[in-house]
């Protein structure tokens, strides 16, 4: 980008040699100014100053992809659970002129901004959920342990709309890091140990009962043995001990009669 007394004139986008007014200066926020002492004069200060590209200095923006890896960073749930989430957003400077007068410094501009998209979208959806219905019905919710690729893109299109004014092109935003905060996570790892349990003897019951109904009808369809209502209910209740239990069956041998 090219200003002369302050006004823009123009920005080179393709290689070659070219003719510029003597008095343009070229402008780009990524320039690194030299640390100056503070006894020098006004002039050493404008020459080692952001005005040494005008002498020659490199000045550039590039236009190639890159990285935004702003670390890990705790932030609640919609349930109000505090959780670590990290995210890399791959951007690249579409617009160059836009990338250096709209604002500032592009590159802390778009890192501000990862930090807000993400948190606000995390803040949006749970963690997980523990309805085991809702999750067979298909009417679970999204969620982000279970939802990454979809709150992702949820996490680009929010940070699309803030960074483009700024001339930026967000290409692609990656869930890298998503845990429970250290403080919750014994406590989160035992319930999800229960829902696991519970939905195991849940599985277990209704096998059991089923198994135990096939096994009372198929004696009263073969006439193997006429059972009355107390006795259908006393091996119902034996094939159910036997089925759900934890430990292996001990059998009680009865010497006597089966009264």
């Amino acid at each position: 980008m090219f200003t002369v007394f302050g006004a823009y004139h123009g920005t080179v986008k393709t290689a070659g040699f070219y003719f510029v007014n003597p008095f343009s200066v070229s402008f780009a926020p990524g320039f690194d100014e030299p640390q100056m002492d503070a006894d020098k004069s006004a002039t050493e200060r404008f020459v080692y100053g952001k005005s040494l590209s005008a002498f020659g200095g490199s000045n550039t923006i590039s236009l190639k992809s890159n990285a935004c890896d702003n670390g890990i960073q705790k932030v609640n749930d919609v349930l109000g659970n505090p959780i670590n989430i990290g995210a890399v957003v791959i951007w690249y400077v579409d617009n160059p002129t836009k990338a250096v007068f709209a604002v500032e410094n592009y590159k802390e501009y778009i890192g501000i901004q990862s930090d807000s998209a993400v948190r606000n979208v995390a803040r949006l959806y749970p963690y997980d959920i523990f309805d085991e219905d809702a999750i067979n019905s298909g009417a679970a919710e999204k969620t982000l342990r279970g939802s990454s690729s979809e709150i992702a893109e949820t996490m680009k299109s929010e940070l699309q709309k803030r960074v483009e004014g700024a001339g930026l092109v967000i290409e692609e935003v990656r869930i890298t890091h998503l845990a429970y905060a250290e403080e919750i996570a014994a406590a989160m790892l035992q319930r999800q140990q229960a829902e696991a349990i519970l939905a195991a003897k849940r599985k277990i019951v209704d096998g059991a009962v089923g198994m135990a109904k096939m096994a009372v009808e198929k004696l009263g369809e073969d006439d193997v043995i006429f059972l009355d209502v107390e006795r259908k209910a006393a091996m119902v209740s034996n094939l159910l001990v036997v089925l759900c239990g934890n430990r292996d069956a001990q059998p009680i041998v009865n010497s006597g009669t089966i009264h």
